[in-house]
């Protein structure tokens, strides 16, 4: 056999290895796309199911994150049907500045001032569930919720009323589902305590079930609501349900929320019990919210 066909039995060798190798690392290159695939997916907790702390008279199920403090500015007019002469309005005014920090991811404080009957408030917020996808997926986020307002007012009341006669309590769970990117909804079971209600109209203990959602317009914009049904009673029967409706403006480290409810209160004290505008017949409070992150205590 000459050198010619040594070389040709060379090169086919060559060639026949070479195919090899190459099958072989493209098996290995699909063996591993397949382990990629097969990889389970990861079980990721669902974030920003609403924008802010509040919706419109409602607490969310959000809290500031550990460290973070939240200032808001709670504003709302008089009625839009109050005439000219009030200003539509415009004129009359309550107000109510708050705090909210983040001990933890989970558990937030906060404290608050009202201009309606100079109250004070304050209360503890604790994320106990948050929805998450994947394995093992929860459905829904919890929020438990508790507060207490202080009337200092000064009252007409022949007798001095005492410290705890001018207490009320809320308690409420936040259950909340964002749906999609842009769809969130939030179910709110509600007990009001009243240390001292001063007729027979009103109850020590209102119960509640409020309802809300955020609809998201476009990236920094959407629309929100919520509502209260008081459950039969007295209070029911001389009270309205409150009604809000509202528009989220996003603006970078601020949130700017407008509204118009017909409710004049922005604690559960004043919403949840004692509201009396009827919303379809112009008993609207205009009003708007603030918000303000600030970093206090950096992770």
């Amino acid at each position: 056999m000459t050198f010619y066909h040594y070389s040709l039995r060379f090169a086919g060798w060559l060639v026949a290895f070479m195919g090899l190798a190459s099958a072989a690392h493209a098996q290995d290159d699909l063996l591993g796309q397949l382990e990629k695939t097969a990889e389970p997916p990861k079980r990721e907790v669902v974030a920003a199911t609403f924008k802010g702390t509040h919706i419109i008279n409602s607490q969310s199920v959000e809290n500031p994150g550990k460290g973070t403090m939240v200032f808001l500015i709670q504003h709302r007019f008089g009625t839009l049907n109050s005439g000219a002469y009030e200003f539509f309005g415009l004129d009359q005014a309550v107000l109510r500045l708050s705090f909210e920090y983040g001990l933890t991811n989970r558990l937030a404080v906060g404290v608050g001032r009202s201009s309606q009957e100079k109250t004070l408030d304050g209360f503890l917020k604790y994320r106990a569930l948050r929805q998450t996808t994947g394995p093992g997926s929860v459905p829904v986020s919890v929020t438990l919720f508790a507060s207490s307002a202080l009337t200092t007012l000064k009252f007409n009341d022949p007798v001095d009323r005492t410290m705890a006669s001018r207490v009320t309590y809320a308690y409420q769970a936040l259950i909340a589902r964002k749906f999609s990117p842009d769809l969130s909804i939030q179910l709110m079971p509600t007990l009001i305590h009243r240390n001292y209600v001063a007729t027979p109209a009103e109850q020590n203990d209102v119960y509640a079930l409020g309802g809300a959602l955020r609809q998201k317009l476009t990236k920094r914009t959407a629309l929100t609501a919520d509502y209260y049904y008081l459950f039969p009673g007295n209070t029911a029967s001389t009270f309205r349900n409150a009604l809000g409706l509202g528009v989220d403006l996003e603006t970078g480290g601020h949130i700017f929320q407008l509204h118009v409810t017909n409710s004049l209160g922005m604690t559960e004290k004043f919403f949840v019990p004692q509201t009396t505008g009827n919303f379809f017949k112009g008993d609207l409070y205009f009003g708007f919210c603030v918000a303000r992150n600030f970093t206090i205590r950096p992770h």
